[in-house]
């Protein structure tokens, strides 16, 4: 082979994704230098180390779920002006809410029946069911739930992206900010404006999270180095040439992470070292519950080894999401039944391990479901009053903050909007939401909006 045609080969590779694993692997040779976080802000005092947000993909309906309504109003034609992309009159038939709900704990906090293994852990929630949003459709209410903005003007940066910018990372071997679970948008995983080397690193599920996480079978120690330092050779050139392309460094650096993994922390997502009681308090083995069970225990496990931040995405499937219910709102009972068991296993796990007062766990929707029906027996997408709950990390548990109106359509008492909800989140990392902002083009970008606030009243 002459030597252009083997640079042109090389060159090929670089250009591919073919070669991203050994690159990475190589560059473990290199010197690691990890980020550090933003030079010079000022820090708070922090209440969590590490957040859990918890996904539910489609628009869950608060009134099926935490913020129960008589029936009073079922079968009334109600005034929905204002719903929709326009301001034009309509009426809708209000369905009644076939759920039982129960008090529960010391709080007497009603949850529904289709919840109650988190019922049994009500005293540690505090439940937000005032939260809005200005977007009606999935897909621009995904990008205001993930980025807090609304513009498309600029690629705006997730939640976890923002706080791995600014806290860096705990753990030379693992990733700030990784996403278990597939998610309705990649706007959920990237890093923006930020970067593709703050985008999330995604887990898939099953025993090996991360592709190519175990060696080459046969393949032993000594070749394994050796290739190794065959690959940081290249790697130099490699490095030289694309070092200002963002979205090949970010998967370069997710790549090494998984290498270290490999080397370093193979442990972190292998569970055999959990006792039976752990598992089962997860729901694992269960028909049900396994998927999801095993996206918490790892949450948990990721959590313990100094993980910033874990976005667990429930019911993604490339499109609306499941928990979208329009034809039938029973069909929330089995995606409740998927998630019941394991988040209020999630939580007793962390207490029992004293992991609770330091993680923050979330869970939220892009948007709520309206008390009417579509001519059906399911609900529309409600953006102007949901439901949103968190546990952890100084939270006043058995709270409930917030309230909607009669029918459950509009917030009406202590309005929550998703910014206010993601100030929250990082001001309990320790970290100001208005001082986060960077310069792009010569203009402040803001992480929030300028009168976003954390939301005082359920914060001890």
């Amino acid at each position: 082979m002459s030597a252009e045609a083997s640079f042109n080969r090389r060159q090929f590779l670089f250009r591919t994704a073919g070669g991203f694993l050994g690159t990475a692997m190589g560059s473990l040779l290199a010197e690691d230098r990890p980020f550090q976080g933003l030079q010079g802000l000022p820090l708070l005092p922090a209440r969590a180390r590490s957040v859990i947000f918890l996904f539910m993909c489609g628009g869950v309906s608060h009134i099926d779920t935490f913020d129960p309504k008589d029936n009073k109003w079922a079968g009334r034609l109600i005034d929905a002006i204002g719903f929709g992309d326009n301001m034009a009159e309509m009426k809708r038939p209000v369905i009644p809410c076939r759920r039982t709900f129960t008090r529960h704990g010391q709080s007497g906090i009603p949850i529904s029946d289709w919840f109650p293994h988190l019922g049994g852990v009500a005293d540690e929630l505090a439940i937000i069911r005032s939260m809005w949003c200005h977007e009606t459709n999935h897909f621009p209410a995904v990008v205001e739930a993930a980025t807090g903005h609304r513009d498309r003007v600029v690629e705006h940066a997730s939640l976890g992206s923002w706080v791995t910018y600014a806290l860096g990372s705990e753990n030379r071997n693992l990733p700030g900010f990784v996403n278990l679970g597939r998610p309705t948008s990649p706007v959920q995983l990237s890093g923006g404006y930020l970067g593709a080397p703050f985008a999330a690193t995604p887990f898939q599920p099953g025993t090996t999270p991360i592709p190519d996480l175990h060696p080459q079978k046969g393949t032993t120690p000594d070749e394994r180095n050796r290739r190794m330092a065959a690959l940081e050779t290249l790697n130099q050139e490699f490095r030289a040439q694309y070092a200002l392309q963002s979205a090949i460094a970010g998967r370069v650096r997710s790549y090494e992470l998984a290498a270290k993994m490999q080397l370093s922390a193979p442990e972190a997502v292998d569970f055999s070292s959990e006792p039976e009681s752990v598992t089962s308090l997860y729901g694992i083995g269960g028909k049900e519950t396994d998927e999801f069970g095993r996206r918490l225990l790892l949450a948990r496990r990721l959590v313990e080894r100094g993980v910033r931040f874990i976005q667990v995405c429930h019911a993604g499937n490339g499109g609306n999401g499941a928990w979208d219910s329009h034809d039938d709102i029973e069909s929330h009972a089995p995606l409740c039944r998927q998630t019941d068991q394991p988040i209020a296993g999630l939580i007793r796990d962390l207490k029992q391990r004293g992991l609770l007062d330091s993680t923050l766990v979330v869970w939220t929707s892009e948007f709520g479901r309206t008390p009417w029906s579509q001519n059906t027996t399911g609900r529309d997408h409600n953006p102007k009053g949901f439901t949103s709950w968190m546990a952890g990390a100084g939270v006043r548990g058995g709270t409930i903050y917030g309230a909607t109106d009669d029918v459950g359509y509009r917030a009406v008492e202590s309005p929550v909007y998703v910014n206010d909800l993601q100030a929250t989140i990082v001001e309990r990392l320790g970290l100001d939401p208005h001082r986060m902002e960077i310069t792009l083009n010569g203009r402040p970008v803001r992480f929030i909006e300028e009168d976003s606030k954390p939301v005082r009243g359920i914060l001890s």
